[in-house]
């Protein structure tokens, strides 16, 4: 694919998806989605892969989707992308944000300033979020006359809780970066000048370990965090357990403890 709207590079074992609108403040459209998802996959697929961050160019993350490019195009009957009214959360149809992100090698956000609308709910179901005191965090949609997407109203309960989750989407108000990391909406708060570092830190200790079992507690996460069933839970947990042991990643480790040298998996 042609990246019109992110840059991808590779830094290390990590790889770097910067969403690429500066003038717009990164304006979310469907064909960004579209690249955002096909370098996610490119990066899930290469074997030298670790770890992803995704952040965004100049002095924004992400404000939220392009007006013009989305909401209007809909209201006059045109749709925006490729069938974004069969999608999911307005995304296109062959996008399947949550889905992806939540199977993916481990995802961290590296939140530099506005980071509303589309631009927040995009990075709720990432591993980390981290946030540069510049950030800000919004769900617009009840000042736009729409409601959360992207499986938010689940992820944003689980990070802050039901209340400040209520508070933020029925409100609609702008959170600074040291409110939303007392919300626990943010996991690290750093200085601006630090933040793609400190992401890229974070990433490269996920991308340190082995690939399979990284997706495979993602799976447990998203499957067991909210399951009360003890009993499914450790039933998810023994069946990848019985997984693990037949891979050459859990050879290669207890290899390297016995001949006390660092694993290598890549």
């Amino acid at each position: 694919m042609d990246y019109q709207q992110i840059a991808v590079e590779r830094r290390g074992a990590v790889e770097l998806i910067t969403l690429q609108r500066p003038e717009k403040l990164n304006a979310w459209t469907p064909r960004m989605s579209e690249e955002q998802a096909h370098a996610i996959a490119n990066a899930n697929d290469d074997p030298a892969v670790g770890a992803i961050v995704m952040t965004g160019a100049g002095r924004g993350f992400c404000a939220g989707a392009d007006m013009e490019e989305t909401f209007q195009k809909r209201i006059d009957g045109v749709d925006p992308g490729n069938d974004t009214a069969g999608g999911e959360g307005g995304m296109p149809a062959d996008v399947h944000w949550v889905d992806l992100v939540r199977a993916s090698k481990p995802i961290v956000a590296a939140v530099n300033g506005a980071a509303v609308g589309v631009g927040m709910t995009m990075v709720l179901p990432c591993d980390v979020i981290v946030a540069g005191t510049k950030a800000r965090f919004g769900m617009f949609f009840i000042k736009v006359g729409l409601v959360p997407e992207l499986a938010s109203t689940h992820y944003l309960v689980q990070r802050m809780g039901f209340g400040r989750a209520s508070e933020m989407c029925l409100s609609g108000r702008l959170y600074g970066a040291e409110e939303a990391a007392e919300c626990g909406l943010v996991d690290h708060l750093v200085e601006d000048d630090q933040l793609l570092e400190r992401a890229l830190a974070i990433a490269a200790d996920f991308a340190a370990n082995p690939s399979p079992q990284l997706r495979m507690i993602k799976e447990l996460l998203t499957a067991n965090g909210t399951d009360s069933d003890l009993a499914a839970v450790q039933h998810r947990e023994s069946e990848l357990l019985r997984a693990c042991w037949k891979t050459p990643e859990h050879k290669e480790a207890v290899q390297a403890f016995i001949e006390k040298r660092p694993p290598r998996f890549r």
